[in-house]
């Protein structure tokens, strides 16, 4: 049972920047994929970002292209999403998800069995 702890949320200006971590406590995470997802207020949780086993393979939304990036440290067993260019629109509660191996479905909810309990980012205009 793997279990993921997120930080880094908070409150912010439109056009700031927040890094978000997610510990987990495998100690064979380097056997994980893991990703990052969102969910606003009355919305459906959506994809934000995913990250491959060794960390050389990255996906991300439409929405956070050029703005968000995934990175993950298999040492320190953690996995981050640096945030830039913050809009109102990315506000939500964040969540870090992960899979044992390899998921044909790394950009759905559905491609993850372990989930943190998320941290709320907020972006003011």
């Amino acid at each position: 049972q793997v279990q993921l702890v997120e930080s880094g949320g908070g409150l912010v200006q439109a056009g700031g920047s927040l890094r978000l971590s997610c510990a987990a406590s495998e100690r064979t995470f380097s056997s994980y994929t893991m990703g990052w997802f969102r969910q606003a207020p009355g919305k459906e949780r959506e994809f934000v970002a995913t990250i491959n086993r060794s960390g050389g393979i990255t996906y991300y939304a439409d929405s956070v292209k050029g703005r968000f990036t995934i990175s993950r440290d298999n040492a320190k067993n953690t996995v981050y999403l640096q945030m830039n260019s913050l809009k109102p629109e990315d506000t939500a509660v964040y969540y870090c998800a992960a899979r044992l191996g390899y998921t044909t479905q790394a950009m759905n909810t559905n491609g993850y069995n372990y989930w943190g309990q998320g941290t709320q980012v907020t972006v003011s205009s």
